[in-house]
């Protein structure tokens, strides 16, 4: 194996203009989308009002067709947003772009008819269908022309994704070799990360001077060279190491891909992601798209607010008990680690004696000496978790995520199981799956990784149907005071 310290060199491409190139073309497909929109409303303008192929007894003024535009605009452009048209878009294939513009436009098209309660004598059902073709074909033209001018700008390199290369030299130096003759794949490869020392194709990959490592250096080149994606061409990966791969990228937000086995291929094992002739299959980072996230986060709030608000007579009553039983605060603050690494002050009913933690912070265990008799009974029945419903609010925390860790365990458990860290993806819950699938547990390497294929299925599988269903669950293991205390 080659040496861990990775070589670097002065011709890195500059990642700045890089990103400024990125948002340019994204800025035109922008603007593509706001004329045809634009254009689509006109004409819907013109054969509602003007044409007289549809009867009207109105005649709207430049205002409001002015506002009627910009009312438009606001909505779809919204739609858009959160519906993932403009997350990766340059990725997806011109098949798949119009299929993503169809399915958009019909189902809030057919919000909007609902919303506004159309009848065929003032609003004909036929408008409905014009709008969708026209906006439909308008938008995706635009679309088109811009996949069109990025292409061409990709082949000019004038527009590139930075990428690293993780394989075998042999590998590494053929896929390189790829992205040379097919420059609308778009790839600048700035970086290597080699899996064995085969000196002759090292010499290939040293001619083009281009910055090498090792898989320890990973997280150091991913730093300083700031990749959009990495191409892994190495089938004879360990499990570990492709985990400890996807879990660094996904903290960095950098996209991971796998040249796909041809066995693979002929087999219908791995479905893989095409365009412009590269075969590549995507580990998808993305874990929610923007619209469920939000969806998620208002759930959060609202949940959090009835919470705090229907309950806050039980809840004072229980603060008050809490400052009787014995001396000291009512609520107890711990410091915790939230999504991406970010330490945040986390909020409960105190359950133990005054300054129980002052000397050593401790793992939670069984019949522990420090609970208070009422702190064993809110303990139990997780309500010495309520004020946690505040972390939510302000976006420390989820109502249903993975249990928030104190930084110190998160440091020592990260150093046993590099791919720990992959659960700080999303904000910790109040709740989650683990929890409600809780056993009494001691501290302990097997006691975290069974904590892990938890926390692992739930961010696998996030979504808000998940979501309600674990705080059903919550509830009843809540009545059934299981908690430990």
């Amino acid at each position: 194996m080659m040496q861990s310290d990775f070589k670097s060199n002065n011709n890195i491409i500059n990642s700045g203009n890089f990103l400024k190139s990125k948002h340019r073309i994204l800025l035109l497909q922008i603007l593509s989308d706001i004329i045809s929109l634009s254009i689509s409303f006109s004409i819907l303008f013109f054969i509602r009002f003007e044409s007289g192929i549809v009867e009207s007894h109105i005649k709207p003024g430049a205002f409001e067709y002015a506002f009627g535009i910009v009312m438009m605009l606001f909505f779809w452009m919204t739609v858009f947003f959160f519906t993932g048209m403009y997350k990766n878009w340059y990725e997806r294939s011109p098949f798949d772009e119009l299929a993503s513009v169809i399915k958009v436009t019909l189902v809030s098209s057919a919000l909007i008819v609902i919303a506004i309660n159309l009848d065929s004598s003032n609003s004909p059902r036929m408008l409905f269908l014009y709008f969708i073709a026209i906006m439909t074909f308008n938008v995706f033209v635009g679309r088109f022309i811009i996949r069109i001018i990025e292409k061409k700008l990709r082949e000019q390199k004038k527009i590139f994704i930075n990428a690293f290369i993780i394989g075998n030299s042999k590998k590494a130096i053929d896929f390189y070799q790829k992205t040379l003759k097919s420059p609308a794949w778009g790839y600048k490869i700035v970086g290597f990360i080699l899996t064995d020392n085969d000196n002759l194709e090292l010499e290939e990959i040293q001619k083009a001077n281009i910055n090498l490592g090792t898989l320890q250096d990973l997280e150091k080149m991913i730093l300083k060279f700031k990749p959009e994606e990495i191409i892994i061409t190495s089938a004879d990966l360990k499990h570990s190491d492709l985990i400890g791969i996807a879990t660094r990228c996904a903290e960095s937000k950098v996209i991971v891909k796998i040249e796909p086995d041809l066995y693979d291929i002929f087999t219908g094992q791995t479905k893989t992601h095409i365009l412009y002739g590269i075969p590549l299959i995507e580990i998808k980072t993305q874990l929610m798209k923007p619209w469920q996230e939000f969806i998620k986060r208002l759930f959060d709030i609202v949940f959090s607010l009835l919470v705090l608000i229907i309950g806050l007579p039980i809840w004072l009553l229980i603060g008050l008990i809490v400052r009787l039983e014995s001396s000291g605060p009512v609520i107890y603050t711990q410091i915790r680690v939230g999504r991406n690494g970010k330490i945040f002050k986390m909020y409960k009913f105190r359950s133990m004696v005054k300054d129980a933690n002052k000397s050593e912070r401790q793992w939670t265990i069984v019949n522990d000496p420090r609970v208070t008799k009422f702190g064993r009974f809110i303990r139990k029945t997780h309500l010495d978790e309520i004020p946690q419903f505040y972390n939510v609010l302000i976006g420390d925390m989820s109502v249903v995520g993975p249990r928030p860790e104190q930084p110190k365990y998160v440091d020592e458990f990260s150093q046993a199981l590099p791919y720990y860290k992959r659960r700080l993806l999303v904000r910790p819950g109040i709740t989650g799956w683990w929890q409600v699938q809780y056993q009494p547990h001691v501290l302990g390497l097997e006691e975290i990784e069974n904590r892990l294929k938890d926390d692992f299925y739930y961010i696998e599988n996030m979504s808000i149907q998940l979501d309600v269903e674990i705080v059903v669950r919550t509830v009843w293991c809540v009545f059934k005071g299981h908690g430990q205390a």
